[in-house]
């Protein structure tokens, strides 16, 4: 571990516009020489330029990686921390940004820094407040200086492009967004300027001048910004608060919010900063963010990243055992593996490198070869064969890269031709031969290269900044709309999260979900080319959302059973389908959104594929029985009468009229009756059932499918939990029917209640009890008089005078899929040859079927059958008048709701 210097040591830290780079360069400008560090080329260039205004140009000298002005008389150096010089010897040095030291990409350059560099007279180590205690751990004889902020910092909300105040800066973390950004801001008040780090200086200061000029009113910029540039900005807007750190995307720490946040406000003017967008989601600041950025208290840093800053060169397996050793103190951590050092392992591999490396000579110039930054960012193997080719020239012959290779490579990069990312690339390979002509002992004539890669990159430059101005600020709203019809696919199309489609900042519609709409106050003659830019700029997102459709969760889709609407499904609020008749009524045709269409035939197979898998999942929810249902009438293993009830159960949804299976059930035996009681179906007086076929989820599928399969739509369901609901309107009707309700005058009772109240009836009469409309059982559900008459009517009860009671033969049991006390051939022999059985003033006659189905069949019922009225059953007029109206009048009503619904909604259209 280096041994700490004894001379004068200060920490100035505190959060944004403090003043502290502003203190370092005074101080610095009062001594007759000193160093500067900082984190990016761009701070490092403003602040040259400060500081030769103050000392002039022979005085002052400019070092970064691909950068070197170095007059013969220089005293005051600007460097980049990586390109900082510790041999020297300076009466002042300084450090700005340390707490960068725990970034661990180039964290361990900074700790180095703060370790090492050291002034003769004063040294300064400028940062953020959270590094105070780390600071003091390594430096114990450190005097830390705290400064306070000289504005306001305040939070201001989210804010859509168009609201933005003017003089604002929008942040985003990619090339790529910035861009998107830039395209969508309106041309009304200028456009935009655009910073990033990648750009070159030249580059970068054009932009900048337009902004502080006033030509525009917006600039975009990357997170370089952040880094102490000192601009006229007003409001600081986030376009995302993620980031991709060279290994993952992840959130910003506060620190980083606070950093770039600072850049508003300049000096005693106060700031705001804000999300772009809404004020929910993963873009937007949470209270605690809120709260710390506004108070300038952040988590303490406890570690700094630390790799060995003066490793031993004298052999290739020591230089890489230094690189890789552990600190020793806790406030340390080893740095991850840089580019440099993961170019130098491999090419410790190589035979070539291995017979070549020996000394330390040349162990130091292989070192020095693999810290070649990868300015193209095309990785560490790509960067490796680079470096290679570099260093085999070093280490052969004269030790030089060859003149006419070297320039072949510039030569390469001299056109200007190409949009905006082509151009960047170009300067980002630039700056690689830059470097490269900067380092003295690499080229045989380093001034004339040097020269050469200078003149490229101003040239590259000045077509970038022409490239971005002609795009985000020289065209108009004005030819707009022309331009679009001459050339729509050259114009940038962006879609707001609100839906918003713009063309070049402007607004030419709204993408609901996967469907585009025109603006309605775009004149009728620009339609056509608002819809063809649409059509052919939009596939993209358009194959974006499909993704997310496809990758989304069941919860996010729903099924559309409002009543009136055709079914389908929808997606995060947009219908992507309708459900239509398929192969059978748990096989529905899933029909995509004519708007997904425009997709091409793979995404619809994939789309169709997801919205399947989706409604097989809901059926196993809500429609099981019913899938068992139709699986069993398809099993060989079932007998075949069993199957056929298996099969009409199915196809009608789950829920008949007993009086539609009579035929089929008087062909089954005691054991096949067992059957469809082990299936869990209710064989009742009236209906027959799956249970869990009435709850609500089962309902609404039931109807959707139903409506489906006869092109129609769906019906109003009654609530969730009722069991008693007024008849209402026909539609209401078949929508009760089918949510597994029976009409009873003009009330409706869910089917399992009434076949509950016919057990009822058959234990008040073997128990000889009066059984009436005000019965506990009857009171409790709400079923008026005449409802209740008639449910005791259809369910084959009929009103007899109080007499004694005769002895009755288990009438429990003469109601399928209660629990009787009986055994079931009781309850066949219940309905087979009903009794006189009486109670206090019900006698049960077994059920009858309605007259119409008599007449059709032709013949009189027989005796002993309990689908009619007994042969001897010949009851006076008298008995028959005191049957009640309602009894009498309402027939009862076959209650296949889904033969019914089809034959209703056929006649009503």
């Amino acid at each position: 571990m280096a041994q700490f210097a004894r001379s004068p040591v200060t920490a100035v830290l505190g959060p944004t516009n403090t003043g502290k780079t502003h203190l370092a360069v005074e101080r610095m400008c009062g001594h007759s020489s000193g160093m500067m560090g900082f984190p990016l080329r761009l701070l490092a260039r403003e602040v040259y330029d400060r500081v030769v205004a103050i000392k002039g140009p022979q005085s002052v000298a400019l070092i970064t990686g691909e950068e070197k002005i170095v007059p013969p008389g220089a005293r005051y150096f600007l460097c980049t921390a990586e390109s900082m010089s510790l041999d020297r010897d300076f009466a002042f040095v300084a450090l700005d940004e340390a707490q960068l030291g725990a970034d661990p990409e180039r964290g361990h350059i900074f700790t180095d820094r703060i370790l090492r560099a050291r002034g003769r007279e004063e040294t300064m180590i400028l940062g953020s407040a959270s590094i105070a205690r780390v600071v003091k751990a390594l430096v114990p004889d450190i005097e830390i200086i705290g400064r306070p902020r000289f504005s306001t910092l305040s939070y201001a909300g989210a804010k859509k492009l168009s609201r933005l105040p003017k003089r604002s800066a929008i942040v985003a973390f990619s090339a790529e967004e910035v861009y998107a950004v830039a395209e969508m801001l309106p041309r009304f008040r200028g456009g935009a300027a655009v910073v990033m780090g990648a750009l070159s200086p030249r580059t970068r200061n054009a932009q900048v001048q337009m902004f502080l000029n006033g030509e525009v009113d917006y600039l975009v910029a990357t997170d370089a910004i952040g880094m102490g540039l000192n601009l006229d900005v007003a409001h600081v807007a986030f376009a995302s608060l993620r980031k991709f750190d060279g290994r993952r995307s992840r959130r910003l720490s506060v620190s980083e919010m606070a950093q770039i946040a600072g850049r508003a406000g300049r000096h005693h003017k106060d700031g705001t900063f804000g999300s772009l967008g809404h004020e929910d989601g993963d873009a937007a600041f949470t209270p605690e963010e809120i709260e710390a950025i506004e108070s300038h208290h952040f988590p303490p840093i406890d570690q700094l990243f630390w790799r060995d800053g003066a490793p031993r060169t004298d052999r290739l397996d020591q230089l890489i055992a230094d690189l890789e050793a552990k600190p020793e103190r806790p406030e340390l951590r080893a740095a991850p593996e840089a580019v440099d050092l993961a170019v130098l392992k491999r090419l410790a591999a190589d035979p070539i490198v291995i017979e070549r490396a020996k000394g330390k000579r040349q162990v130091e110039r292989l070192w020095a070869a693999c810290g070649l930054p990868d300015f193209q960012k095309l990785g560490a193997d790509h960067h490796a064969r680079l470096v290679s080719r570099i260093w085999r020239f070093l280490s052969e012959g004269s030790g030089h890269i060859p003149r006419d290779w070297f320039a072949q490579q510039v030569a390469r990069l001299d056109s200007v031709q190409g949009d905006i990312d082509t151009i960047s690339g170009r300067i980002a390979a630039a700056r690689t031969w830059a470097y490269i002509a900067h380092r003295a002992d690499w080229l045989a004539h380093p001034a004339e290269m040097a020269e050469r890669t200078r003149m490229l990159e101003q040239k590259l430059s000045d077509a970038l900044h022409s490239a971005l101005t002609q795009r985000f600020v020289d065209r108009r709203t004005s030819v707009l709309l022309r331009d679009i019809g001459q050339n729509a696919s050259t114009l940038p199309v962006t879609v707001e999260q609100d839906g918003t489609v713009c063309v070049d900042g402007e607004t030419i519609g709204r993408l609901d979900g996967f469907r585009f709409s025109v603006d309605p106050a775009t004149r009728l003659a620009d339609r056509k080319m608002l819809l063809a830019a649409a059509d052919r700029r939009l596939g993209k997102v358009l194959r974006v959302k499909a993704e997310e459709l496809v990758a989304a969760a069941d919860a996010d889709f729903v099924l559309l059973d409002e009543a009136g609407q055709a079914p389908g499904i929808a997606w995060g609020g947009t219908t992507v389908a309708a459900l239509l008749a398929g192969p059978s009524l748990l096989a529905p045709e899933i029909r995509l959104d004519r708007a997904l269409l425009a997709l091409g035939q793979d995404v619809q197979k994939q789309v169709v594929a997801r919205l399947s898998t989706w409604v097989e999942a809901q059926k196993q929810k809500h429609l099981l029985p019913l899938v068992k249902m139709a699986e069993s009438a398809a099993d060989p293993a079932v007998p075949p009468v069993v199957r056929a009830v298996f099969a009409q159960l199915a196809d009608a949804g789950g829920v008949m009229a007993r009086i539609d299976l009579d035929d089929a059930l008087g062909h089954l035996d005691k054991e096949q009756r067992h059957l469809l009681r082990k299936a869990g179906i209710d064989i009742g007086v009236l209906d027959i059932y799956h249970p869990g076929l009435l709850k609500p989820g089962a309902a609404r599928w039931r109807s959707a499918l139903l409506s489906a399969r006869i092109a129609k739509p769906c019906l109003p369901l009654p609530g969730p939990g009722l069991t008693l609901i007024p008849a209402g309107e026909k539609p209401a009707q078949m929508g009760a029917r089918i949510a597994g309700f029976r009409g009873f005058g003009d009330q409706m009772l869910r089917i399992d209640m009434a076949e509950r109240m016919a057990r009822a009836a058959h234990e008040a009469i073997a128990k000889d009890e009066p059984f009436t409309a005000t019965s506990p059982q009857i009171v409790s559900l709400g079923l008026n008089e005449p409802s209740f008459l008639t449910l005791m009517r259809l369910a084959g009860f009929r009103p007899v005078e109080p007499r004694a009671p005769a002895p009755v033969a288990a009438p429990e049991a003469a109601l399928e899929g209660s629990e009787p006390v009986e055994t079931p051939e009781a309850v066949e022999s219940a309905e087979v040859a009903p009794p006189a059985a009486t109670g206090a003033n019900w006698a049960f006659r077994g059920r009858q079927k309605p007259r119409r189905e008599r007449q059709h069949q032709g013949a009189k019922p027989r005796a002993g059958k309990a689908s009619g009225k007994p042969e001897g059953d010949r009851r006076p007029s008298r008995e028959r008048a005191q049957r009640p109206a309602s009894a009498g009048s309402t027939p009862a009503p076959a209650n296949n709701a889904f033969a019914g619904l089809a034959e209703l909604l056929g006649r009503n259209g």
